[in-house]
């Protein structure tokens, strides 16, 4: 029988029952009865997410896959879609990967308002070159303005090129100090978007103006609860400091 899964049980369980974190593996190719290690650590990330599609399965948790290109890469609750959104990212040795798409993400989260509170399941590995065994390093389960933060040119951090935003870029959130921290809350990281969509010249006429008004009447629609976001410029101190050590 299925078992009903919500982020925080799935990532209770890979952590305290399976011990994801300093597990080691390897990925096998077998091709007409000849077969190699993989060494090549560009393929981890997907075989980790196939992996866990079928961890889930043999666990009796339910589960839908998302095999396409855009997000979430599992829904928990196939009842309701719009609970229990997870999303998989992998890296080696630093979180180089992209969070979504900036044009696409704001605009979605205004259609899609409960896509704020997906969940990041962000798995560090580590692979030997040599032997291609790949070593689990450590796990996270954070919400998305747990693992962005602002950066020099914008208020929160993008892949820029030749002045165009394309994708937000994470954090290294799990630095003992950085000179740019992680947002505190939902609001703070709303309202860094908000001044990026100002800021920026493609969407200063055409997304910022009204943005923040919509999203937020979206999401009252949709959860009941009001967001009131700050001004940019009345929080963004705290996120130019040094990160203090614990």
């Amino acid at each position: 029988m299925a078992k009903k899964s919500t982020t925080e049980k799935i990532f209770d369980a890979l952590c305290n029952d399976f011990k994801i974190v300093n597990a080691t593996g390897s990925i096998r190719f077998d091709l007409n009865k000849f077969d190699i290690t993989v060494k090549q650590n560009s393929v981890v990330g997907n075989i980790l997410e196939e992996w866990l599609a079928n961890w889930f399965d043999s666990q009796g948790y339910t589960n839908i896959h998302n095999t396409k290109q855009t997000p979430p890469d599992f829904w928990l609750n196939p009842k309701d879609m719009t609970k229990d959104l997870l999303e998989v990212k992998c890296f080696y040795r630093g979180p180089g990967f992209d969070i979504a798409n900036f044009i696409s993400y704001v605009k979605e989260i205004v259609e899609k308002p409960y896509r704020l509170h997906s969940k990041y399941l962000l798995l560090k590995y580590d692979m030997n070159p040599e032997t291609g065994i790949v070593t689990i390093e450590n796990a996270w389960l954070k919400n998305v303005w747990e693992i962005c933060s602002s950066s020099g040119p914008r208020p929160i951090k993008v892949q820029e090129k030749s002045k165009v935003i394309y994708n937000i870029r994470p954090a290294t959130w799990y630095a003992e100090q950085t000179e740019y921290p992680v947002f505190e809350c939902l609001v703070d990281f709303l309202a860094a978007i908000e001044q990026t969509l100002y800021d920026y010249s493609q969407t200063r006429s055409t997304l910022a103006e009204g943005w923040a008004q919509k999203l937020c009447e979206a999401y009252k629609k949709h959860y009941g609860t009001e967001l009131i976001l700050p001004r940019w410029y009345d929080i963004k101190e705290k996120y130019y400091q040094p990160k203090e050590k614990k």
